[in-house]
């Protein structure tokens, strides 16, 4: 099972990379797993990576002698697991448009029904840490406390899920509600959905998909 998750792991980093989601080495994918998480290991080549250069860290930031050096970013994957049961993975960018959205420390508004998969009624954008900080850890928990992600100001965005696929088409989602945001600014001030309507999406993503047996 673990060489199996280790395999998922490195497929999905890979992914985000192809995705253009991550620029050059930057951005990092963990997967809980027994006593701790797996997760990508510190600057190395998306498109290099095997199973067996994923690292296993422990909840106490342990890593057993012999791995690679874990993503930088190890803490905020581990602090977000500790902090959310719910979540079984998690995919961090450093995408174009999320990241440009970031620099401005404003959260992606409900500007297109989209954003009610994030599970809240915007993206928020967590405050400013040095990044690797236990500062930034507790920022991004913080912000991301009843949602699915959310925007490290100037850093990058966030995706919770409970697999890895599922945070990773979030990420996905999350950089292009950012682009149509940015987009949409050019020409004015785009027009929010209230929570109202947004209660009504989410209702409508419940029975949505073939799971429900239901037509969209």
């Amino acid at each position: 099972m673990t060489l199996h998750l280790r395999s998922e792991l490195v497929a999905t980093a890979r992914r985000m990379s192809e995705l253009g989601l991550t620029p050059g080495m930057s951005g990092n994918v963990s997967a809980r797993s027994a006593g701790g998480f797996l997760i990508t290991p510190s600057g190395m080549p998306y498109a290099e990576l095997t199973a067996a250069d994923v690292v296993e860290v422990k909840l106490d930031g342990s890593v057993r002698p012999g791995q690679r050096a874990p993503s930088t970013e190890w803490r905020l994957h581990r602090d977000l697991l500790v902090a959310r049961a719910d979540a079984a993975a998690i995919v961090h960018t450093h995408s174009l448009f999320a990241t440009s959205v970031s620099m401005l420390r404003r959260p992606i508004p409900a500007v297109h029904y989209m954003v009610a998969l994030a599970g809240g009624d915007e993206i928020p954008c967590a405050a400013y840490a040095t990044f690797g900080s236990d500062e930034l850890a507790r920022a991004a928990t913080a912000a991301l406390a009843g949602g699915r992600a959310c925007l490290l100001a100037k850093h990058g965005l966030v995706a919770l899920g409970d697999a890895l696929a599922s945070a990773l088409r979030l990420a996905a989602e999350v950089e292009t509600l950012a682009a149509q945001y940015w987009h949409a600014a050019q020409l004015g001030s785009p027009h929010v959905l209230d929570h109202d309507e947004l209660e009504r999406v989410r209702a409508r993503f419940a029975t949505y998909g073939q799971g429900s047996r239901r037509r969209r």
